[in-house]
């Protein structure tokens, strides 16, 4: 049952995490990842695409879907 626990604890623990940063992302995507529409540059396009990039490869495992499609 230890074992069981621990790793019960450890899944909600790092859950908690990954809705935090979910949390985050989306008040930073809110606000436009904190730049004014006079300010952009394809510095700002380029930090995007990183970021979606990023974030595409998690969606493709979570949801076995691109490189990751059964």
């Amino acid at each position: 049952m230890t074992n069981a626990r621990t790793a019960i604890d450890a899944f909600i623990s790092t859950k908690l995490e990954i809705d935090d940063m979910l949390t985050r992302l989306q008040a930073l995507s809110d606000d436009h990842f904190n730049t004014s529409p006079d300010e952009i540059n394809w510095g700002h396009v380029g930090t995007l695409e990183h970021y979606r990039a990023r974030l595409r490869e998690i969606c493709d495992s979570a949801f076995h879907e691109g490189e990751y499609a059964e």
